[in-house]
């Protein structure tokens, strides 16, 4: 428990951090340093592929992407992003992270408890894919065929997200 505790102050502090940034540069390693605690929180949760994720996309791609975005972005460019940023700083952001914040904390009330084998997905879901995975997708491994067939749309969902950010990057460090 202390464990979550601790990595949720740290999560707390550095989306503080990010968020009071002055600079690019800062916001940029913040997010990077977030993405890796965010990660280490997915391993203390058991969600160790969710974790791999978000360390490899979030820290490990995103971070030099938005370092080298930054390095290749001049000053008047620069100038306009954080005037863009100043104006829409008149509304504050803090109202809005506190009602997304509340109603994320009254939303998990209702949820089971963590590794309880008595909750739903244990009693259901689990024993159902690990009794006819085979028979029904003709994979060998169970994993391959939650995600490709059971999961396809959420899969490809993943993807499409990553596509997008891949797209956007090219865009952003095309050469003109």
């Amino acid at each position: 428990m202390w464990i979550d505790l601790t990595l949720l102050g740290l999560l707390l502090a550095l989306a503080l951090g990010i968020t009071f940034s002055r600079d690019t540069l800062t916001g940029s390693l913040l997010l990077g340093a977030y993405s890796l605690i965010l990660a280490m929180l997915w391993v203390d949760l058991n969600a160790a592929d969710v974790a791999l994720t978000e360390a490899a996309i979030g820290a490990g791609v995103a971070t030099p992407l938005m370092l080298l975005a930054i390095s290749r972005s001049t000053r008047a460019e620069l100038g306009e992003v954080l005037m863009t940023v100043q104006r829409y700083r008149r509304f504050p952001p803090f109202l809005v992270l506190g009602l997304v914040a509340g109603a994320l904390v009254y939303a998990s009330l209702d949820m089971p408890p963590l590794g309880n084998p008595n909750n739903p997905a244990n009693q259901h879901v689990a024993p159902y894919y690990v009794q006819n995975a085979y028979h029904e997708t003709g994979s060998e491994n169970i994993v391959t065929a939650i995600l490709v067939c059971y999961r396809g749309f959420d899969t490809l969902g993943e993807v499409l997200v990553v596509m997008t950010a891949g797209v956007a990057m090219m865009l952003i460090l095309r050469r003109s």
